[in-house]
């Protein structure tokens, strides 16, 4: 486990907008190498605790190691951050005082080739955080319908050629399986029009995007643990989100600005009779970015959102 590489994004930004508190309760919805984890520790000693989600075994695992000095200041559970909610309920929690949610794939898991969720590497199809549950990319591939192929490149990939790489899909599954990344590279190579690649981006980007958000069931378990969170955060705790592309950040905004509404009752009506009370405050007007240094020594960084708010 000792090779295990994940490079935590933005460390002193989250710091910085978590605000960490002595001997406070929090959460690190995705755990990766435990680097972010490790600094919420640090700034909320002595007596902090952390609790750890994350669906990656191999996570969990290295971060139990790394973290293992913290001793019981740290509790690690492997669940999709999706369960936060019945998870602190089973630990007997009722409130917290901050969550981070580094939302997407790690750098582990592109770099490590058997997991499938790279279209650098030749490997078995596969993109699960957790795999030893749910369906792969290639279950995806070999058994969806056309129609719905093209629906989650779409939806989830914002890929223009979505319906032309299905069908594509589609004809080569009907001679075999598409089982191997490279396999899936090659049909996405032939559906997509040469003169139509962007020379700054792999014409495989976006589908694999698609898939792996599918296969993991990415968005609606964003949306999810951001209720949750924002419910069990005590007055002043924080709630901070690292999104890597548009359709992340555009539920973190959404979700944050539903939070922070009050009244939702139409203007006709002389006075409030829905009740609603807005929970937080937004404290990022727009998204905080990785600096130039960052961004220089982990690329990866340049398209990370960093978002928060506060409860109210």
């Amino acid at each position: 486990m000792s090779d295990f590489h994940h490079i935590s994004v933005m460390a002193a930004e989250v710091i910085q907008y978590l605000a960490p508190r002595v001997g406070g309760i929090y959460v690190d919805g995705t755990l990766g190498g435990g680097g972010h984890a490790r600094q919420i520790l640090e700034a909320s000693a002595p007596d902090g605790l952390l609790i750890g989600f994350d669906r990656d075994q191999e996570a969990i695992a290295i971060a139990a190691e790394r973290l293992a000095p913290y001793g019981e200041r740290v509790r690690l559970v492997q669940r999709n951050f999706a369960c936060l909610a019945e998870t602190l309920d089973e630990m007997g929690i009722d409130a917290i005082d901050g969550f981070l949610l580094d939302v997407g794939v790690s750098s582990h898991q592109l770099d490590t080739a058997a997991r499938g969720f790279s279209f650098q590497h030749d490997a078995p199809l596969d993109m699960r955080m957790d795999v030893s549950s749910g369906q792969s990319a290639s279950d995806l591939v070999n058994t969806l319908s056309e129609a719905d192929l093209a629906r989650i490149i779409w939806d989830y990939g914002e890929e223009r050629w979505a319906k032309r790489i299905a069908a594509f899909i589609v004809k080569r599954r009907e001679e075999s399986p598409i089982e191997t990344t490279m396999q899936l590279v090659d049909v996405i190579k032939g559906a997509v029009p040469r003169g139509a690649w962007d020379v700054r981006l792999h014409p495989a980007t976006r589908t694999f995007q698609a898939l792996r958000i599918a296969v993991n069931d990415e968005l609606a378990s964003l949306e999810k643990a951001l209720a949750a969170g924002v419910r069990f955060l005590k007055k002043g705790g924080r709630g901070v989100v690292i999104s890597f592309h548009s359709l992340e950040d555009r539920i973190v905004k959404t979700s944050f600005r539903s939070f922070a509404q009050g009244c939702t009752c139409p203007k006709s009506i002389p006075r409030c009779v829905c009740g609603k009370l807005p929970l937080v405050k937004v404290i990022t007007g727009k998204p905080v970015m990785a600096n130039e240094a960052e961004v220089s020594m982990n690329p990866r960084s340049r398209s990370a959102r960093l978002r928060a708010a506060e409860k109210i």
